[in-house]
C-alpha cells in the first residue's frame, strides 16, 4: 500500500515551540525516514481565513512566513511538497460534496471545534465557514489519499471525524477515499506544550509563546520570565514538578547530552526533579538550564531560517512549484470522487446512459 503524509498550519503567525515539539519534528523524522511514498505539507490559509475573513492582510503575510519555518525545521522541498490551501480548488468543491454527508449537530459535538468556538468568543456568532473547517479539514486529507496525518493532539477529534466522512462516503458510494491514521509524538510531554503563562496551551492568539524565529536575547527572557510553582517562594521549600512549565518544557526538548554540556552536576532530568521535589534548588538555576537547552535546540533552526530569508524568490518557487504538484493530485482524486458519486456526466456519454 502506498504510504502518504498530508498536514499542515494556519498562516497565523509565526510558528513556536509548541508546534516543532507537537508535530514539526515528528514531520522531519518521518520525512527523511525513506518510509513514504509521497508527503504533502499544507499551508492553510483558507482554514485561517474562516476566523480572520476581515483581517485577510494577516494571513497574506504570514504564508511567506509559515513556509520558512518548514524549511527551518528540515522540512525538504526535494522530499516533501509544500503547497498553499486556497490555490487548490478541488478540495473547495470535495467540502461540498462532504458537507452533505455530515450533520450540523455531528460538528457541534466536534470537541475541538467547541474548544475554539469558546476560545475565540464566537459562542454569539460563529462563522459558518469556521463552524464547517472540520468538514473542509476531511477535504484537505482524503484529496491527497493520506494513510498518515502527523498533528498535535488538539486535532484528534478532526481526524476522527475525517474518518467518519471518509466511512460514509465508501459505504454510499463504493470503496473511494482512503482512511488516514492520526500520528501523535511518542513523548507524552509534546501532546500538548503549556503555554509560558501557564495556561493550558501554548497559542498565537494569547502571546504566551516562544517562536522559532526568536532570537537568543528573546528566548532567554521569555524563559527567565516563565510561570513556575506558585508554592516555590524560597529556595528551600519543597517544589512541584506537576503543572509546572519549565518541567514541562525540559520533558519536552531535553536529553542526556544536555545535562553533561550544561548541568553536569545531575545525571539525568530524574535527578534535578528529585532536588526540586525535596527543596534546596531554585526556580533560576532551573530556568538558565532550560534557557540552554533550547538555545541548543533552536539555535541551528534559526540559522536555518537566516538563510532561507536571504532568499526569498526561491522559496516562492518551491511554493508555486509544490502548489501545481498538489492541484495535480487533487484533481486526480476529484476525478474519482465525481466518478464514485456518477456526476461526470459528459465523461464517455455519461448522461445519455
Amino acid at each position: 500500500m502506498t504510504k502518504i503524509i498530508l498536514t499542515g498550519d494556519r498562516p497565523t503567525g509565526h510558528l513556536h515551540v509548541g508546534h516543532f515539539v507537537g508535530s514539526l519534528q515528528e514531520r522531519v523524522l518521518l520525512q527523511n525516514s525513506g518510509k513514504f511514498d509521497e508527503i504533502y505539507f499544507m499551508i492553510a490559509d483558507a482554514q485561517a481565513l474562516t476566523d480572520n475573513a476581515e483581517n485577510p492582510e494577516k494571513v497574506r503575510q504570514n504564508v511567506l512566513q509559515v513556509a520558512l519555518d518548514y524549511l527551518a525545521v528540515g522540512i525538504d522541498p526535494q522530499k516533501a511538497t509544500i503547497f498553499i490551501q486556497s490555490l487548490i480548488p478541488e478540495l473547495f468543491e470535495l467540502s461540498t460534496y462532504y458537507m452533505d454527508l455530515v450533520t450540523v449537530a455531528r460538528v457541534q459535538r466536534n470537541p475541538t471545534v467547541k474548544a475554539e468556538i469558546q476560545q475565540k468568543n464566537f459562542e454569539a456568532s460563529v462563522p459558518l465557514g469556521f463552524f464547517c473547517y472540520p468538514v473542509s479539514q476531511a477535504a484537505d486529507i482524503t484529496a491527497f489519499h493520506a494513510t498518515h496525518v502527523p498533528v498535535g493532539e488538539d486535532q484528534k477529534p478532526m481526524l476522527e471525524q475525517c474518518r467518519e466522512i471518509v466511512h460514509k462516503f465508501n459505504s454510499v458510494y463504493g470503496e473511494t477515499l482512503t482512511e488516514p491514521d492520526i500520528v501523535l509524538p511518542s513523548n507524552k510531554a509534546c501532546l500538548r506544550l503549556p503555554g509560558l503563562d501557564g495556561k493550558a496551551k501554548m497559542s498565537k492568539s494569547l502571546g504566551n509563546c516562544i517562536y522559532l524565529s526568536d532570537d537568543a536575547d528573546t528566548i532567554k527572557k521569555k524563559v527567565m520570565s516563565m510561570f513556575t510553582d506558585p508554592t516555590h517562594i524560597q529556595v528551600s521549600d519543597p517544589g512541584h514538578v506537576e503543572g509546572n512549565p519549565v518541567f514541562t518544557y525540559l520533558d519536552a526538548f531535553s536529553k542526556p547530552e544536555h545535562f553533561a554540556a550544561f548541568l553536569p552536576d545531575y545525571a539525568n532530568l530524574d535527578e534535578l526533579k528529585a532536588h526540586y521535589q525535596r527543596g534546596g534548588l531554585g526556580d533560576m538555576k532551573i530556568k538558565r538550564f532550560l534557557n540552554e537547552v533550547l538555545q541548543s535546540v533552536l539555535g541551528p533552526i534559526r540559522e536555518r531560517r537566516e538563510y532561507w530569508e536571504a532568499r526569498k524568490p526561491e522559496v516562492v518557487d518551491i511554493l508555486k512549484e509544490g502548489t501545481a504538484r498538489a492541484e495535480a493530485k487533487a484533481a486526480q482524486t476529484l476525478s474519482e470522487v465525481r466518478a464514485a458519486m456518477k456526476i461526470n456526466y459528459f465523461e464517455n456519454d455519461n448522461l445519455l446512459k
